[in-house]
């Protein structure tokens, strides 16, 4: 009887994709930047306004202590390294990246513990995001304890060893998204928060989406955040330069989370944390489906969380996520600039580095606004006219107006072409209205009817490298597409795809897309990289809801298997008492509360044994000998339902079937 698991990867959705060791064999290495590319990212240097030298001095301003070193796990693991960046030291760009991506990389590899203002200090560069401490009358508030407890411990170190040591009283998480709540563990202990001595704020509907994101399509997102982030790619010129946002996801460390004690769920609403008054702006639906800013009135300073931060970001991410709202995302900042435009000193985001100056941060909100409302405003304009999610994407090469020559509406994390194309899937869907789209043939049968239609693979490879000789690499890439889902055990088509995706790594702006593109090369030449192992968190199993562990069950189910084997089964916990009654039918599995009487079977557990079960430290047959779990009824219906479920491999293939 299979056991049951929660996917190792499916609970940390797309932020802990850990540095793998490559698979071994022979392969061709990175290749050296082409004489186009060469030349396309030497144009960018005029193209952009690089003698504009602002943001270097807002990226040192107020620096503390600076960070140039290695954070370790207990058993001595590596899990956050910037020595891995120092070649990053050079000032001019390598032909292998864009000198305007090359630009923010210098930038954000700023890292340590800097003022932000008076009583708000800001850790940088130990994790993803920004760690930010406001000095409060009788103790600290802590905003997003960042990724993991290693790095977030660190980064609490790194302020005690510089100002005075001042007890945490509160925690702010500013959304769902790991990076800004998995180090909790770190900077506070559980036992304060349940004593009251120790408040955790978060925005209204935290806990559900933090665990919707992350457990029901996890398992695929953790497996594209391994592209989107370059986790898996060695720091260098030819790998890994930055994630856009920051540096990059640590891995090996531990994620933790701590349920809020106070929910904000008024659009405005004003609380006293440690003598600072804080006044939280509710934003559903920007940048997380849970997010909030903040404004300290007495400071004269402005938090906006992720919703303006130094670059564009994404209305959908690469790694996959529910399609954001561009519109209300422009609102929301809008709502910002007029609350708050006049009354604020400082800006500061828990991603990049802080604005100082009233009217600077009322432009730089008001480009913020208009960029976002041009992805969607544009995107329906053109979608009103007939074109299509790709031919929208095309047409959107530029923003208007002076948006296109500012740093921090450039494509580092988000780019208009994935933008455009998220805003015309949230509003018409993922087909794009042409009937031959409607039901395609599948990815290798298309590919084999192309490649034969082309004249055969040798005829595919040549005109790969006759493209890439003029240097267009994005035809070379889909031609190579086609052959490897075709032919995937070609190894000079394996070759040849690696070497054009290289070169559209190289020449690209974008962070993310750097990586995927860098990433899909390497898994070519070396293959998929093996699974680190679990790295379930087990915060996250205890947060799970029985209503989302039966979701999750439903997901796992495989419906081919369980066809035939229809059943009802009671489930009941005892602590707290609640109980569930789940059906099989035509190879569906759906649940309700409360008992079914004319149930085949009835299980009964604890929790904590649930737990146990989730984190692979037990499986049912032992948890039913150890009588941890009580079986009633006919047991082969219990075995049937198990035995249809599936365990999902976190490294699928992506850029071969």
């Amino acid at each position: 009887m299979p056991r049951f698991t929660l996917s190792t990867r499916g609970l940390l959705a797309a932020l802990i994709a850990a540095c793998l060791a490559q698979s071994a064999g022979a392969s061709q290495g990175p290749a050296a930047a082409s004489p186009l590319t060469a030349a396309s990212n030497a144009a960018v240097l005029k193209q952009l306004p690089f003698s504009d030298r602002t943001d270097y001095e807002s990226v040192n301003r107020g620096l503390i202590a600076p960070f140039k070193g290695q954070i370790k796990s207990a058993d001595g693991k590596v899990i956050w390294d910037m020595q891995a960046y120092a070649f990053l030291d050079k000032d001019q760009a390598p032909d292998t990246v864009n000198p305007s991506l090359w630009r923010l990389a210098q930038l954000s590899a700023h890292a340590g513990l800097f003022e932000v203002s008076d009583k708000i200090y800001q850790v940088r560069g130990l994790d993803l995001a920004n760690m930010t401490i406001i000095e409060g009358d009788d103790g600290l508030i802590i905003i997003d304890p960042l990724t993991m407890a290693e790095t977030a411990k660190a980064a609490l170190d790194l302020y005690y060893q510089n100002r005075a040591h001042k007890p945490v009283v509160a925690v702010i998480y500013s959304h769902t998204h790991v990076d800004h709540f998995g180090g909790v563990r770190g900077v506070i202990d559980e036992a304060d928060v349940k004593a009251g001595k120790v408040k955790v704020f978060a925005p209204s509907g935290f806990m559900e989406h933090v665990m919707s994101e992350n457990v029901y399509a996890g398992n695929a997102m953790s497996r594209r955040a391994q592209f989107q982030f370059g986790s898996l790619l060695p720091r260098g010129d030819k790998g890994q330069v930055d994630a856009g946002m920051g540096k990059n996801t640590p891995s090996g460390g531990t994620i933790t989370l701590i349920p809020p004690t106070d929910l904000i769920s008024q659009e405005i609403e004003t609380r006293t944390i440690a003598g600072i008054e804080v006044q939280f702006q509710l934003t559903p639906g920007t940048e997380a489906p849970s997010e909030m800013n903040l404004y300290l009135p007495q400071l004269r300073a402005l938090c906006m969380a992720e919703n303006a931060t130094q670059m564009m970001h994404n209305i959908l991410t690469p790694r996959g996520a529910p399609v954001r709202d561009a519109k209300a995302w422009s609102q929301y900042l809008d709502s910002s600039l007029t609350r708050y435009g006049d009354k604020a000193d400082v800006l500061f985001a828990q991603h990049n580095w802080p604005t100082w100056g009233g009217e600077r941060i009322r432009t730089f909100l008001a480009d913020q606004r208009d960029m976002y409302a041009f992805l969607n405003d544009r995107t329906l304009h053109l979608l009103n006219q007939g074109l299509t999610p790709m031919e929208i994407a095309q047409n959107m090469q530029k923003l208007p107006g002076d948006l296109e020559s500012k740093w921090y509406t450039r494509s580092y994390y988000g780019s208009l072409s994935h933008n455009s194309r998220a805003v015309y899937q949230r509003y018409m869907g993922f087909y794009d209205g042409n009937p031959s789209n409607l039901n395609p043939l599948p990815p290798v049968e298309t590919a084999k009817h192309y490649v034969e239609a082309i004249g055969g693979s040798a005829a595919v490879i040549g005109k790969m490298r006759e493209a890439m000789t003029k240097g267009d690499y994005r035809w070379a890439t889909q031609l190579g597409n086609q052959l490897m889902f075709a032919e995937p055990d070609n190894s000079e088509g394996r070759e040849t795809q690696a070497q054009a995706l290289e070169q559209l790594g190289y020449q690209s702006e974008n962070a993310t897309w750097r990586n995927m593109y860098l990433t899909a090369a390497m898994e070519l030449r070396n293959g998929v990289p093996p699974t680190a192992g679990s790295s379930v968190s087990v915060d996250m199993v205890r947060a799970l809801t029985p209503e989302m562990f039966f979701d999750f069950l439903a997901i796992r189910l495989n419906s081919e298997k369980a066809v035939g084997h229809d059943l009802t089964l009671n489930w009941t916990f005892d602590d707290p008492n609640q109980a569930y009654n789940l059906t099989l039918r035509n190879g569906v599995l759906t649940h309700r509360s409360g008992s079914n009487p004319q149930a085949d079977a009835s299980v009964s557990m604890s929790k904590a044994t649930l737990e146990q079960i989730a984190l692979k430290q037990l499986d049912f047959p032992t948890a039913i000998q150890k009588g941890l779990v009580k079986l009633q009824g006919d047991g082969k219906k219990l075995g049937q339902l198990l035995g249809s479920l599936d365990t999902f491999s976190p490294q699928f293939n992506v850029v071969t079937p």
